[in-house]
Order: structure tokens, then sequence, then C-alpha cells
């Protein structure tokens, strides 16, 4: 089949980003695999010795890592949840606000601007149990202070720290969703005499609809990747109870010195993700095409 002068013009295009992944992402890549595939230390790094599938057959296992995936799993649903719920609640809201004052927009932004490691040793200070202030003043009030990052009480306290700081993302989304939506489609549903919550279930959620799912995608998959402020606020946690995915692998590699199970596991990890992100993808265009034929 003979190429178009535009096809060449776009494969030529495509060059550098081509040169540029593998420079930077095939070696690291392929060392990985390598790794993956090995027993390797620090003490082997640079003679590792293959062994298959091993490596991959001691992960899958481990309680511990299955107790990770189940941590890593909850945490990214419910937190994805409750933030696409409030993102989407306080975007129908405040759109009266938000379109007049643009600017308003801005300070709601201002907790994701922050590193999440940061968040995380904000509240290990505002929460400790000796030093904290809310602590302090929950005993003053109630005469009583729950231990806040214990681990009966931990995996909630993380999952409101989360929530705190990343519903802006999903508002910021469904802000931009709700106000795209044009305004003949609703004054076309008020002659018709539709309420405001006919108007938001029949007319709003539909045509959001694959911005809600690809906001919950975004967020469930950096939920079950969570790292940087679970591991500043709590750690791996007592008895391991907030243990996430990424912080067993941080543990088998630099604490156990297992390199190739943590890169197994990492593995796992991505291509738990992957698919993820993959389903999101199929699920976001199914609803594209049926509000299309519709």
């Amino acid at each position: 089949m003979k190429t178009t002068p535009q096809q060449r013009e776009g494969r030529l295009l495509l060059v550098p980003l081509v040169a540029f992944l593998l420079a930077f992402l095939s070696f690291p890549a392929l060392v990985d695999i390598v790794y993956a595939l090995s027993n390797v230390t620090f003490q082997t790094m640079r003679s590792p010795e293959l062994v298959g599938f091993r490596n991959f057959q001691t992960v899958l296992g481990d309680p511990e890592f299955w107790s990770a995936c189940w941590f890593s799993l909850r945490f990214g649903i419910i937190t994805a949840m409750i933030e696409c719920a409030l993102g989407l609640g306080l975007a129908i809201f405040l759109s009266p606000i938000t379109t007049k004052h643009g600017w308003t927009i801005a300070l709601l932004m201002l907790p994701m601007m922050v590193a999440p490691s940061m968040v995380g040793l904000m509240y290990r200070l505002v929460l400790h149990e000796f030093a904290g202030p809310v602590p302090y003043y929950l005993n003053l009030w109630f005469g009583s202070s729950p231990a806040l990052l214990d681990a009966n009480n931990a995996f909630w306290t993380l999952t409101v720290v989360e929530v705190l700081q990343w519903t802006p993302f999903a508002f910021l989304l469904f802000h931009v969703a709700y106000i795209s939506i044009s305004p003949e489609i609703r004054e076309a549903a008020a002659m018709d005499k539709a309420g405001p919550f006919q108007v938001l279930w029949r007319i709003d959620l539909p045509i959001m609809m694959p911005t809600l799912f690809v906001a919950f995608g975004i967020r469930f998959i950096d939920g079950f990747r969570v790292f940087d402020n679970v591991f500043t606020l709590t750690g791996a946690g007592a008895g391991g109870s907030t243990t996430s995915l990424s912080i067993y692998i941080y543990q088998s590699f630099f604490k156990g010195g297992q390199i190739g199970q943590a890169v197994a596991a990492s593995a796992l990890l991505f291509i738990a993700s992957l698919l993820a992100l993959y389903g999101g993808a199929m699920l976001k265009s199914h609803l594209e095409r049926r509000r299309t034929a519709s």
C-alpha cells in the first residue's frame, strides 16, 4: 500500500518520541526484566543469577503481599469513590460562584499543590498522640481522644488525608465537564417543566458519565499505588496495618535487600495499573459510542 505524504510526515514526526523512549526507557525496562527473573541482592547486582519465575512465585505466595494488595485495593476504591462524589457535588453546587469568579478555582486547587510527602509530615505532627493539637483539643473538650494513627484507625485517617488533598483534582475535571454542557439543553428541559433534579439525573450526569469514569480511574490508580503520604504519616503501620503495595516493594528492596522480589512485585503492580487503565479506557469509549448512537 502506497503511503501518502501526510502519513510519511506523521511517521517522521514520531521519530524524536520513539528515540526518546528507546534512550530513556528501554535500558531500565530491560534491567527490570532481568532482575525480576534473577536472584539478585545489593552484593550481586552486577552478576545476577537467572532463576526464571521463582521471584514471582515467592511474591505470589507471600501473605504480606496479598495483605498489601488488599490494603491498596480498599484504599484506592474508597478514596476514589469519596473524591469523585465530593468533587461532583462541589462542581455542581459551586458552579454559579466559580463561573462568575474564576479566581476561586485557584483557591480550591491549593491542597493538591502541596507535595504528598509534605502533607503526610504535616498531618503526622497535627495528629501526634502526645504533641499534636488535634488530640490535645479532643482531650480538652471531650475528655478523651482516639489514637488516630494506631492500627485500628490509621486506615481511615489516611483515607481522610488523601480525600482532603485530591478531591480538588476530581472537582476540576467535573467543573470543566459541567460548564461545557450547552445551556440550550437545560433551557429546553426547563421549557418542558423539568425540575433541577430531573435535569441533573437525566441530562447532566449522562453527559458527564465519561468524565466520571475517567476521574474514578485516575484516582483509583493513584490511590492503589499510594506511597508518599502513607510512608511519611504511618509507614508500614502497627503490625503492617498500613502497608500498601508500594510500601511492600520499598521494604523488600531497601530493607530486605531482595531486589528480584521487589522488582517482580513492582511488575505485578504495573500490570494491575495497566489493566485498570485499559479497562477504564474501554468503558469510556463504550459510553461515548452509546451516547453518540443515542
